[in-house]
């Protein structure tokens, strides 16, 4: 007799996981009990498409410390290294066609926090995705399920077959469901800070991830890698005025209240110009100091691109939104460097 395939529900959970912290933990725990799913796979990125590299862990250390969050939550859990070993972009409709590929009898069901749901226009061919898999949406402290279909994202708003409470049904055949998490407030852009500020940290990670970022030193405040900040700010100038940049200033904020030491603020012409500065900025930094900020804020947009290199952060308006914020004024107590 022929043997039938089971048809299982698995969960799929990617992210950068830069670290993998308890907040990760409780989404896969809670919405594998929730779905009844079989198995949640978790993918940890090579680089997500729509985020800007930002100094820390190595692809490699993130799968390590993937594999350490998850290894006493029993085989449920599974870390698959795929996008780490392919290297380059990693782009979730990929990743779907692989594993649909692999076992095309099971049920496939994408796990995204509530602010990547929200940006879901930007993904590389998300029809497809809601044609291939169910999106499972789990909303963070400070979220909120949308309403009606009115909150939805634009994008998927023409997808919508029927709204009913905390699961919308897709024209596609496919399905949204929104799960509300029991949660603490964390991110990982918020853990790397505490980890360089060298605050406590433990109530947030899994032990035997705290160990690995102890014992590796990941983390740590940029200022061992770029040494004299007088000099590294003073090549950021340089090399923003080099690409054109409008009226750019730097100010040493070390005497008064401020979120670093030192701060540049420039303009673009226009918020493809700003980015450009922005993205330009970060890769010449790589080239000459081998490092990549500690965070990037505001590249989609262009209004307002901030470069958080720790001791110096570089602010890049485009020129208008730039009179409106007027930092300048703000830090007038600072000393302006030539």
């Amino acid at each position: 007799m022929e043997q039938i395939n089971k048809q299982n529900k698995i969960g799929i959970f990617g992210g950068s996981f830069n670290p993998p912290h308890l907040g990760h933990i409780n989404a896969a725990t809670t919405v594998l009990k929730k779905l009844g799913l079989d198995e949640v796979i978790i993918i940890p990125a090579f680089q997500n498409p729509l985020k800007s590299p930002v100094e820390g862990a190595s692809p490699e250390d993130r799968l390590e410390m993937t594999k350490l969050a998850f290894e006493s939550y029993g085989t449920s859990f599974t870390v698959d290294d795929r996008e780490i070993l392919k290297k380059g972009k990693s782009y979730t409709i990929e990743t779907i066609n692989e594993l649909k590929s692999e076992n095309p009898e099971h049920s496939y069901h994408l796990i995204v926090g509530m602010d990547t749901f929200e940006s879901i226009g930007l993904w590389k061919d998300y029809e497809k995705i809601l044609e291939n898999v169910n999106l499972v949406v789990v909303t963070r402290p400070g979220s909120q399920i949308p309403n009606g279909i009115d909150e939805l994202p634009e994008k998927i708003k023409s997808l919508v077959a029927i709204y009913d409470f905390n699961t919308v049904d897709l024209n596609t055949g496919k399905s949204i469901q929104f799960i509300n998490l029991n949660d603490i407030e964390v991110s990982g852009s918020d853990l790397r800070k505490k980890i360089r500020s060298e605050r406590n940290t433990e109530k947030f990670l899994p032990l035997a991830v705290e160990k690995y970022i102890n014992d590796k030193n990941l983390y740590r405040a940029l200022k061992t890698k770029l040494g004299d900040f007088d000099k590294f700010t003073q090549f950021c100038k340089n090399f923003l005025d080099s690409k054109k940049s409008i009226n750019t200033k730097v100010f040493n904020l070390s005497e008064i209240q401020a979120p670093s030491e030192y701060a540049i603020i420039t303009s673009g012409t226009s918020t493809r110009h700003a980015v450009s500065l922005a993205e330009n900025l970060v890769q010449a930094v790589k080239d000459e100091y081998g490092v990549y900020p500690q965070g990037i804020e505001g590249v989609q947009e262009g209004r307002w691109v901030l470069v958080d290199y720790g001791s110096l952060i570089v602010h890049v308006f485009y020129d208008f939104v730039r009179q409106e914020y007027q930092l300048e004024k703000l830090w007038k107590a600072g000393k302006e460097l030539i």
